[in-house]
């Protein structure tokens, strides 16, 4: 196992991580994962209030004797809290589930934007951290992220993180946070933590074209390292999260996390990846590479973004698509387009973006997208 010291504080963290958003059912099958993901270098533990069963699975299978040997790292959704008081029963709740009295790596859980973060201000999250960091119930205290570039730049800068996680992979080079802002993040000091590496197994079952380009470099790796190589090239990244649910797995990533390197990729590997790439855009629905040059739009279109979840929409369930989409794009839908045709005069794939934004609006905001969003939104901010 390789693994990365953490500039912040100087932990060393593993290359992989155990992402524990979906366990088996079988607890006795998933504990014998952890341990041997554990006894293999594994030693950070991804796990979030939200996720069903998860960190009181995990709890239980550290505190027979793992607890000191690893980093956990669990998450406040801030759509829960509707009160001061809120951050204290999540938080102890999470600390009796996990069977511990600290949290090595704390995060707010899916940040869509600045003003849900104000809000949380608003409630005395600041005040609160300083307090469990002061007793030492949190060791670090960061957020994950969803949304695009902007959003990100001003959530990095609202305050003094000490880490974040953001979805990034080959395909997400220009999507979501993107380069940049993994780029503006890492300027800032922060630790980087990668979600979706695989872009939720997209990367990994990969079209018949893909995998022949891939198949003429000299070198053979399975798709699933392919993603994993790229990642690690970056010297920006502290550690990957997988969500590992087999042993076959476990040592397949494990035996990639040993040969993990920065800045090995070569001139001809990244060729490879920038056509595989162009392969799996022409299984989109809109080529968009996500460069964002066709933003900042002036009345609020976060472009990217709408394109992002309207291109799910042809590789995962509508309603799925549609959630991403509402929590996404928050207060910069679709619909706000009004067709001045700005962005398409900056766009190199030339796309015809005010048409394809109606057909966004057409797929993703019709019913019930309207009772759904204001549901959602009526949770993030009250």
């Amino acid at each position: 196992m390789q693994y990365r010291i953490n500039p912040k504080n100087g932990d060393e963290i593993s290359v992989l991580a155990f992402g524990c958003m979906r366990f088996k059912r079988d607890e006795k099958e998933t504990e014998q994962q952890i341990i041997k993901a554990i006894e293999m270098g594994v030693n950070y533990f991804d796990t979030a209030y939200i996720y069903p069963g998860s960190e009181a699975t995990l709890g239980r299978i550290l505190s027979k004797g793992y607890r000191d040997k690893v980093k956990i790292a669990t998450k406040l959704p801030p759509y829960l809290v509707k009160k001061k008081e809120d951050f204290d029963k999540i938080f102890h709740t999470q600390l009796e589930r996990l069977k511990t009295d600290y949290i090595d790596y704390y995060l707010i859980h899916m940040l869509p934007n600045l003003d849900v973060w104000q809000r949380m201000i608003s409630l005395g999250i600041e005040e609160w951290i300083e307090e469990k960091k002061a007793k030492g119930l949190i060791r670090n205290i960061g957020f994950s992220y969803h949304g695009g570039q902007e959003e990100f730049v001003k959530i990095v800068d609202a305050y003094p993180w000490e880490f974040c996680m953001l979805q990034y992979n080959y395909y997400d080079e220009f999507n979501q946070a993107s380069k940049n802002g993994l780029l503006y993040a890492a300027d800032k000091g922060l630790p980087i933590m990668i979600m979706e590496p695989l872009r939720g197994g997209k990367l990994v079952n990969l079209p018949k074209e893909a995998l022949q380009v891939f198949d003429e470099s000299e070198e053979k790796h399975s798709p699933a390292e392919w993603s994993f190589r790229w990642l690690w090239n970056h010297p920006q990244i502290l550690t990957v999260l997988s969500g590992m649910n087999s042993q076959e797995m476990l040592q397949a990533n494990v035996a990639s996390a040993c040969l993990a390197q920065a800045d090995i990729i070569t001139d001809k590997e990244k060729e490879l990846y920038k056509r595989v790439k162009d392969v799996l855009n022409r299984s989109f629905l809109v080529p968009c590479t996500g460069c964002a040059y066709c933003i900042p739009c002036p009345h609020g279109v976060d472009i990217p973004m709408c394109f992002t979840c309207y291109n799910e929409t042809a590789v995962t369930r509508k309603i799925s698509a549609r959630f991403n989409y509402i929590v996404r794009t928050a207060g910069h839908n679709s619909s706000k387009c009004v067709g001045c045709g700005l962005c398409e005069k900056h766009c190199p794939q030339s796309i015809a973006i005010r048409k394809e934004l109606k057909a966004v609006t057409a797929s993703l905001e019709s019913f019930p997208y309207k009772p759904m969003a204001a549901f959602m939104n009526r949770f993030m901010k009250h």
